[in-house]
């Protein structure tokens, strides 16, 4: 029994070293997806904006520049965990709507729905504005050159620089 506690004791020591492994990975992968789309859509404008129309999505024209620039820039934003819970918002909104518009008639059931890779997208997404970049981030640095830490309130201030209590 020894035996399996230490060799569980080590199996959770080298995932408590390897823990900023994943939100990064998943910064990764979803920046690189996003911006990558989101130039590709940005130079294709004119195609974008057609099949938003035939999707019948309102003002596609607007539209196709909005979710162009969303894609590129938040997926820049992310892929550096830079205001990353922020950047993944607009993203989110964009796969639902493209699960609502052009996904709408692949669904038969909920297994259809969580096959998609939109789908896949709006649960990475989801994890990295609930739980954050990562200490390997932009965000990160940011706040320890403004002397704050994130904790679970967000950001706070060391006890030496917090600001006075009131009575």
């Amino acid at each position: 029994m020894d035996a399996l506690l230490r060799i569980r004791r080590s199996l959770l020591s080298v995932a408590d070293r390897l823990s900023w492994l994943p939100p990064t990975l998943a910064r990764a992968a979803i920046g690189v997806v996003f911006a990558g789309t989101g130039w590709g859509k940005l130079h294709n404008l004119d195609k974008i904006t057609a099949f938003f129309a035939e999707l019948g999505i309102p003002a596609p024209g607007f539209n196709a520049v909005l979710v162009s620039s969303a894609e590129l820039i938040c997926g820049v934003l992310i892929l550096v965990g830079l205001l990353t819970r922020l950047a993944s918002l607009p993203l989110i909104v964009v796969m639902v709507v493209a699960i609502l518009t052009a996904k709408r008639g692949d669904i038969g059931g909920l297994s259809d729905l969580l096959g998609f890779t939109e789908t896949a997208y709006v649960v990475l997404l989801a994890w990295l504005a609930t739980a954050g970049p990562g200490p390997l981030s932009l965000d990160r640095l940011a706040l320890r050159a403004l002397g704050a830490t994130a904790g679970p309130q967000g950001p706070q201030r060391p006890p030496s620089q917090a600001a006075p209590a009131h009575n």
